[in-house]
């Protein structure tokens, strides 16, 4: 009795694929390939196709680099082209007023000359955005000042104040470019 109740597989039975994939629409088997060769040939292009776009902006900001770097040296080598152009006028003036210091013996008229080749040296640092420091009787201050030495104060007002300057202080732009070497009072 036990061997009647197996029953033979009939017809349509027979052809059923036990390793079809229940998700996939007819008996395909499961060790073949899921997509088609031209779905891999396409995300193979893609792939291809981002590297290269990689490369290109890879090299692309290499370049860059490069280029800014070049730009970076050649503008710190002419950085003071104009102010080097500007000071030739002054260059010119002294070399002038040495050829008379050798032929005239004018103390006054020499003075002059000087006084005018220092105005005009100042005038065009002035322009470029060089500004002289204030020190005298100011308040001694380590950010702007550098204390060469401390003498007694000539006067109570003046302790811990700039009595003397050895070295002006300058700034460019309002930074400073030179802290002025001064003399403090104690």
């Amino acid at each position: 009795m036990a061997d009647k109740d197996i029953k033979e597989p009939v017809g349509d039975e027979r052809d059923i694929d036990i390793n079809a994939d229940e998700n996939m629409s007819g008996t395909s088997h499961l060790n073949e390939p899921l997509g088609d060769d031209s779905e891999v040939e396409k995300l193979k292009a893609e792939l291809d196709a981002a590297k290269d776009k990689f490369l290109r902006l890879q090299a692309e900001f290499d370049n860059f680099r490069r280029r800014s770097a070049k730009e970076r040296i050649e503008l710190m080598q002419t950085a003071g082209k104009d102010v080097i152009n500007d000071m030739l006028v002054v260059v010119d003036d002294a070399e002038r007023a040495q050829k008379q210091l050798e032929s005239t013996e004018d103390v006054k008229s020499i003075r002059e000359g000087v006084t005018l080749v220092f105005n005009k040296l100042r005038s065009i640092l002035q322009s470029k955005g060089l500004k002289p420091m204030e020190t005298i009787g100011k308040e001694f201050d380590p950010d702007l000042h550098e204390a060469i030495t401390e003498i007694p104060a000539p006067t109570k007002d003046l302790k811990g104040k700039v009595v003397d300057e050895v070295v002006k202080g300058y700034y460019l732009n309002d930074k400073i470019i030179r802290h002025a070497k001064v003399v403090v009072g104690k």
